[in-house]
């Protein structure tokens, strides 16, 4: 007996020394809990996006994942063990669920059946994955995925409601066809939209409190007055045709919570969104570039920082009609003209130290085209983003940007997170140029 408890306790040492020794110091850990749906191989490239994001991912399954998709698969991915019983001959720890829970930063079920969640929600622990939620200290991110009657069930409403009661973050389904042809909601979220949350709740767990800027951060755009472009113009051709683009908003609504949450005074003005605004900001709401450059020239003046996050259409119809345009001919021709230069033709007018950021989205040789931006706008910052990529950019809630300061030594590499951390990285360098200048001016005086 002896001899057994002393080998139990030596393979449980070697088990957390072994995980602590090969991950980065500076690495998020997180463990991923994949249960029995059709949307289990949907966690690959949960897992993937995670660790592009510099963050250490364990996994851990149910016996019914296993029949979707196999452990291999996760092991050779994570290169960790993946742990589907505690009992299991070859499991490296016997008392896994104590030291897997209480060695993460964050615990991710996804997919999550609703079996699961009854389990969650009423205390019942008879698999790993259920014995981990009961013994975890970190935070929770349940994304619910089954049948759309089984999701709108009132005891899976009552499990839910309870888990959210309990603190646990739920992201809910997305609505769509299901493997049983169904269509409704059920489907499991986007992978993107699960490591957005995941990174959000990273970002706003230590060291400071969920809700609350960074102490660093703390009110460092107090006084300052943040004008933000957002989303993407519309261009008429007909009453009801338009020249458009794919921004959702949620980059620039992003820059509008962090820069309220630091201290500063934030007005938008908005073009065309899929994503919903924060609250506490002055919004504007408009629909061409004419309309957007005419409200902005109006509010550019009041402003200490001007960021152009909005995606402004370049062309517009020159003669757009009046009435629907009928599909007779073979072929329709457009004659185009350029639309105004928003963020260049603000630039220019600039006065009394007022900081001017710009986005360069681009799909080519994006550093030098951001960097050819910021030259001949004569921008403060340009944020060059890749929008080619298929993990991040337009209607996405991550992103991965490079951020380029006049005069600064080299181009600033933000790698993919959520855009809400994004957004705060961009202020970031906004406080410093600030900062720079206030002490460039002291010193000349």
């Amino acid at each position: 007996m002896i001899s057994f408890v002393a080998r139990t306790i030596q393979r449980c040492y070697i088990s957390i020394s072994t995980q602590v020794d090969n991950q980065p110091s500076n690495s998020r850990k997180i463990a991923i809990g994949v249960t029995g749906g059709i949307a289990a191989y949907k966690a690959i490239e949960v897992l993937r996006q995670l660790q592009r994001a510099n963050c250490d991912v364990r996994v851990a399954m149910t016996k019914h994942a296993c029949e979707f998709i196999r452990p291999l698969t996760f092991r050779a991915l994570s290169d960790s063990y993946v742990i589907v019983d505690d009992y299991a001959p070859d499991n490296p720890d016997p008392i896994a669920h104590i030291t897997f829970s209480q060695t993460i930063d964050l615990f991710i079920i996804a997919p999550a059946t609703a079996n699961t969640l009854a389990k969650l929600a009423n205390g019942i622990a008879d698999d790993f994955i259920t014995s981990t939620y009961l013994a975890c200290s970190a935070p929770v991110l349940v994304a619910p995925a089954m049948n759309t009657a089984m999701w709108h069930h009132p005891a899976t409403r009552r499990n839910i409601e309870k888990l959210k009661s309990d603190g646990v973050c739920i992201i809910e389904p997305d609505a769509g066809e299901m493997a049983c042809g169904t269509i409704g909601p059920g489907r499991l979220s986007a992978p993107e939209r699960i490591v957005a949350a995941a990174l959000d709740i990273l970002d706003k767990r230590e060291p400071h409190k969920p809700g609350v800027p960074s102490p660093d951060r703390l009110l460092d755009l107090a006084g300052e007055r943040v004008l933000i472009t957002v989303g993407a113009t519309r261009e008429p051709i007909d009453p009801v045709r338009f020249i458009s683009n794919r921004s959702s908003g949620k980059m620039g609504f992003a820059l509008a919570e962090a820069a309220r949450d630091r201290g500063a005074r934030v007005r938008v003005i908005s073009g065309a969104t899929t994503a919903a605004p924060p609250s506490g900001i002055d919004l504007i709401e408009t629909k061409s570039a004419e309309e957007m450059y005419d409200v902005a020239s109006g509010e550019f003046s009041e402003a200490t920082v001007f960021i152009a996050a909005a995606a402004v259409a370049d062309y517009r119809a020159k003669h757009p009609s009046r009435a629907k345009i009928k599909k007779t001919a073979a072929k329709l021709t457009l004659e185009l003209e350029r639309t105004p230069d928003i963020l260049g033709n603000l630039a220019r007018q600039r006065t009394n130290g007022q900081l001017v950021v710009g986005f360069a989205a681009e799909t080519e040789d994006v550093i030098s085209n951001a960097q050819k931006k910021l030259t001949t706008k004569d921008l403060d910052i340009v944020v060059a983003n890749d929008v080619s990529r298929e993990d991040s950019g337009f209607d996405s809630d991550l992103n991965c940007v490079t951020i380029l300061v006049r005069d600064a030594p080299e181009p600033i590499e933000v790698a993919i997170a959520s855009k809400l951390e994004v957004a705060n990285r961009i202020l970031d360098e906004v406080v410093k140029l600030r900062s720079s200048r206030a002490d460039l001016k002291e010193s000349n005086s």
